[in-house]
């Protein structure tokens, strides 16, 4: 996965300067754009700290997914259900024919796997409770007495970006096909969904850190107004500061790469009403 995000930096830097005017594109300068869909996300493996008055441990190499809803149209389209399922929404501007700024949400989720084995190192010293003790690169499983741990409402990266359009095709003037690629980044506000050594269950929204990343996209648009897009998306998400418990005292930290797969509906509007390029 790590090398997968290498290369889609790379990607993004390199042809983000590298113009392509075979065609006559539709000049979009000044149109707004907007455009709603969802993603499945992929995480790599994790080394999770976590602090409070009577423990100071890590979990290391710990294994997580994305957890997808079934599709279900009253799910999936419902207005008052469309945010259960992961989600991206997004809005933006054509600065120029060519680029555009945008701002938007990634709503992921993130479940580390129940049950695993992971290595932990730190110490716990509760009394009574049956996990205390110093470890030393020890093998801990991370049953439910000791541990869950989920940002399923979500893992949410609010970020900005910038991007390079390039129409590539016109199938006819009004079916055009254009890729994209850009960098962005953002900050994470998660609602971790965290019960750790049988403490009361936390479930929060709460600053936690930020993220960058790079994508690509794939779009079709009709009549200059409707358009699909697809999007492999990638990058990095720091946390130092997870709320785990009511206490906040009790913190965990960590960082990870993510890669997204989405599939995107959205409207171009044009505001000035202005003539197209034919």
């Amino acid at each position: 996965m790590k090398f997968s995000i290498v290369v889609l930096f790379l990607f993004a830097f390199s042809t983000m300067g590298y113009s392509q005017n075979r065609l006559n594109p539709k000049n979009h300068k000044g149109d707004f754009y907007f455009y709603w869909g969802w993603n499945e996300a992929r995480y790599s493996k994790s080394d999770i700290n976590f602090k409070g008055k009577d423990y100071d441990f890590e979990l290391r190499d710990v294994k997580a997914k994305d957890r997808q809803s079934d599709f279900k149209i009253n799910k999936y389209l419902n207005p008052t259900n469309m945010t259960i399922p992961q989600f991206n929404f997004r809005i933006g501007y054509f600065l120029k024919e060519n680029y555009t700024i945008s701002v938007g949400l990634d709503h992921m989720k993130y479940i580390v796997v129940p049950n695993q084995v992971a290595t932990i190192s730190g110490s716990i010293e509760e009394t009574g409770n049956v996990y205390n003790g110093y470890y030393d690169n020890d093998e801990i499983e991370i049953a439910g007495d000791f541990l869950q741990f989920e940002h399923t409402d979500g893992l949410n990266y609010i970020n900005a970006d910038f991007r390079r359009v390039d129409e590539i095709y016109a199938l006819s003037k009004d079916i055009r096909i254009n890729t994209s690629e850009g960098l962005g980044a953002g900050i994470i506000i998660p609602k971790t969904n965290s019960t750790l050594l049988n403490k009361d269950r936390y479930d929060e929204f709460h600053l936690s850190g930020y993220g960058v990343n790079a994508l690509v996209a794939l779009n079709i648009t009709f009549f200059d107004v409707f358009f699909v897009q697809s999007e492999l998306k990638g990058g990095y998400i720091n946390m130092p500061d997870i709320r785990t418990t009511q206490f906040t005292e009790d913190k965990a930290s960590q960082s990870f790469f993510f890669s997204q797969l989405n599939l995107s509906f959205g409207v171009l509007l044009d505001f000035n009403n202005k003539k197209k390029t034919p």
